[in-house]
């Protein structure tokens, strides 16, 4: 469902938010380009899945401004991105079904959805499971299905939120190799994780977080290698930040 105008580059503009008498994210500037897999790394409550969501529009900055390239910022490219949680929600109905309502709420007809749907299910291996009903999926299954209902939606811009933090192995490896597709297709993604194997798998760029600030804004491997800071060494090294 994407048009000829792009929705990319992304730009964070001094974006803060606070909450409960405290700041949680603080002045925060940094651009997404079109293209490439970029990992929002830090210790918890740095602010990362905050920056995700206040990125997709679902929360409003107390200060700052995200802008998007296609006039009308973020209500016109929310059309353009989707968002996957850490949790997946899903409907009480088939596998299938999860995918076509979300195609039929961004304004398909009932036969396009279908057809969609079925497409986006064969194109991760989901097809066995599209009469089951999704919330009887295993946890691994339910992401695989949430990435695929969001992949379907043919965003420029994927938000994921730790989308493997309660997988196993194996599941973790089927979700990076849907990701790495999605990537190789041309579809841009932000993914906050916590695990640091995964961020180096995958990233092309690292940003670190820390107290709701932003500290570094690198190539992955620049980062990985050699971080310029003293709280990204101390958080890779394991040593809790406070």
């Amino acid at each position: 469902m994407r048009d000829a105008a792009s929705a990319l580059p992304l730009r964070v503009e001094r974006l803060s938010y606070a909450a409960g008498g405290r700041t949680l994210l603080s002045a925060i500037d940094l651009s997404v380009p079109a293209r490439g897999i970029t990992v929002v790394l830090g210790p918890n409550g740095a602010g990362k899945s905050l920056l995700l969501r206040l990125c997709h529009g679902l929360l409003t900055p107390g200060e700052g401004a995200v802008r998007w390239a296609q006039p009308g910022g973020v209500v016109a490219g929310r059309k353009r991105h989707a968002m996957v949680f850490q949790k997946p929600v899903m409907l009480r109905r088939s596998a299938r079904a999860n995918v076509g309502h979300a195609l039929r709420a961004a304004g398909l007809s009932r036969r396009e959805a279908g057809r969609r749907a079925d497409e986006a299910l064969a194109r991760f291996g989901l097809d066995a499971l599209a009469d089951r009903p999704a919330r009887f999926l295993s946890g691994g299954e339910q992401q695989r299905l949430a990435i695929a209902r969001a992949a379907a939606l043919e965003p420029e811009l994927m938000f994921l939120d730790e989308p493997t933090s309660q997988l196993d192995p194996g599941a973790t490896r089927q979700i990076e190799t849907m990701l790495a597709e999605l990537s190789a297709g041309g579809v841009t993604l932000v993914m906050a994780t916590h695990d640091l194997g995964q961020a180096q798998r995958l990233g092309q760029r690292a940003l670190f977080l820390n107290r709701g600030r932003l500290l570094e804004d690198a190539p992955a491997a620049d980062f990985f290698r050699k971080p310029a800071t003293p709280e990204a060494r101390a958080f890779l090294a394991g040593d809790l930040l406070w």
